[in-house]
């Protein structure tokens, strides 16, 4: 059980959410188990330093969908960002890990400074 400490300054956003999340499933040991949900943490540093390639700054856009038909809601990656850049890591993370029972418990264990 190991605390992994990665510094966000000027890495791209999907290297490092995909970084991240073999970490977070325990991949990066030895007694690597599927089935278990693995022990190490990970700290990040720096968030409001990530880069995007080329214009997603300005194209890229998060998507829900809000209960009734036809509301979908939309936001652009620099307001999201501006307001709350912890959300666009964790979510990018979240995504990539697995999509089963041990998805949350791996998720409690990353902490964004």
């Amino acid at each position: 059980m190991a605390d992994y400490v990665v510094d966000a300054k000027n890495k791209r956003l999907g290297r490092l959410a995909s970084e991240i999340a073999s970490i977070l499933q325990g991949k990066r040991n030895t007694n690597y188990e599927p089935r278990l949900a693995g022990g190490d943490r990970v700290i990040v540093k720096n968030i409001k330093g990530i880069s995007l390639s080329g214009k997603k700054t300005t194209q890229k856009i998060y998507y829900r969908h809000a209960g009734p038909l036809g509301h979908l809601k939309e936001k652009k990656f620099s307001d999201v960002f501006r307001k709350n850049p912890a959300w666009v890591l964790r979510h990018a993370v979240n995504l990539m890990l697995p999509k089963n029972r041990l998805r949350i418990q791996r998720l409690k264990r990353l902490v964004i400074e």
